[in-house]
């Protein structure tokens, strides 16, 4: 299983007024995740998220995330990122937090993406997509 490791930078935008993580700031970050994960395996986030070319779209259509330790303005984070799950019209990705050197888990979630055609029914996984994945 591939894990793709990506550098986050907690800025004080990403903060409560106590300076720790405010819990939206987890699902941008998931998003940051992905993109870099999907250029790492060559695949253009901008035509995996939208394909106008053959017609079809990976919206999200579930996201959670479970928070065990705080993260704080200025702390160098490290995200995990990995496939899950893949199914037949379906790519779930996993995320995990850490705070190098500590190896104790911050947080960690999944979100998922179901292949849509240009009408917006669901439809198998893009072939391209489906075999840079699976090969991992």
């Amino acid at each position: 299983m591939l894990i793709h490791k990506t550098k986050v930078q907690v800025r004080f935008g990403d903060t409560d007024p106590y300076g720790v993580v405010y819990f939206v700031a987890y699902f941008r970050y998931f998003h940051e995740g992905i993109e870099e994960f999907l250029r790492y395996i060559d695949i253009p986030p901008e035509t995996f998220f939208r394909n106008k070319k053959e017609k079809y779209g990976m919206p999200k259509v579930a996201a959670n995330c479970r928070f065990l330790a705080p993260a704080y303005y200025g702390d160098l984070l490290e995200m995990h990122t990995s496939i899950k799950e893949i199914k037949e019209k379906a790519i779930v990705f996993q995320f995990h937090f850490y705070r190098p050197p500590e190896t104790r888990l911050l947080a960690e979630g999944n979100v998922t993406f179901v292949a849509i055609d240009h009408t917006w029914k669901a439809i198998p996984l893009p072939k391209k997509v489906a075999e840079k994945i699976q090969r991992l």
